[in-house]
């Protein structure tokens, strides 16, 4: 525990994600991120929320996969019970969010950023995706109805298929991101944006955000469950325990 650092700037919580260089995702990484979150929406005088993380190199890797592959269906579902939680929890805070990336954002981490309302991304070779299809593994269902929602079928299908990850200026085309800035100026604009937001009438804001998400809301919790059920099915195929052993060597 005690890898997410908190303060707040002028009523901006600002959450940096500090568990070593690559911020692997692990249940205790989420767990703490959870509570933070739930503090943040309980919290009135917190007008909005920024993630983002302590180093120039990774926003996040993604899942923890060497602590992962070794655990039981049990910790497993555990864990991505939780990953999917925290999703919504991002999703559907009612107060503006934004993530600052100043650092390669990766599958699990990629889908943590795309959960915020917008990103920002320090320009030059920071890279960002979704590499779960060539771990033999489904895209976590919000992200995929996310990806389809704000980058449109065409653009879809081509990130969920090849698995690729982009860099900066790919990632404004498809809207994936919503500004490129030099790396000194993310983060301060991501505070700007959101202090911005949040000033606006707070009933309005919330009514208007929950327009924004309802459609793919409304479809992933009809659906999380049985989906939930199909990753898990997929994380123990022989195929992809194949293909998560040798991520694990490169990892």
């Amino acid at each position: 525990m005690g890898h997410v650092e908190m303060e707040t700037q002028e009523n901006v919580a600002v959450l940096r994600l500090n568990r070593g260089v690559t911020n692997p995702i692990s249940l205790d990484f989420v767990q703490n991120i959870l509570e933070k979150i739930q503090r943040i929406k309980d919290d009135q005088k917190i007008k909005g929320l920024v993630i983002t993380c302590t180093n120039a190199k990774f926003f996040s890797i993604g899942f923890d996969l060497p602590e992962l592959y070794e655990q039981n269906l049990e910790d497993v579902t555990r864990f991505y019970k939780a990953y999917n939680q925290l999703c919504l929890d991002i999703y559907t805070l009612p107060k503006p969010t934004v993530t600052a990336i100043t650092g390669h954002a990766i599958a699990g981490g990629c889908i943590l950023a795309l959960c915020t309302d917008y990103r920002y991304i320090a320009d030059g070779r920071k890279l960002m995706g979704v590499n779960e299809i060539k771990l033999g593994l489904p895209v976590p269902y919000i992200a995929d109805r996310i990806i389809h929602q704000i980058c449109g079928s065409r653009y879809a299908t081509e990130i969920l298929l090849t698995g690729e990850f982009y860099q900066p200026e790919k990632l404004l085309e498809m809207g994936m991101v919503d500004l490129v800035l030099p790396i000194e100026q993310v983060l301060s604009k991501s505070i700007e944006k959101v202090k911005l937001l949040g000033e606006m009438p707070n009933r309005a804001f919330e009514i208007i955000k929950n327009n924004k998400i309802e459609k793919v809301l409304t479809v992933v919790q009809a659906n999380q469950e049985d989906q939930e059920r199909l990753f898990l099915d997929c994380w123990f195929m022989k195929e992809t325990r194949e293909l998560l052993v040798e991520a694990v060597k490169k990892f």
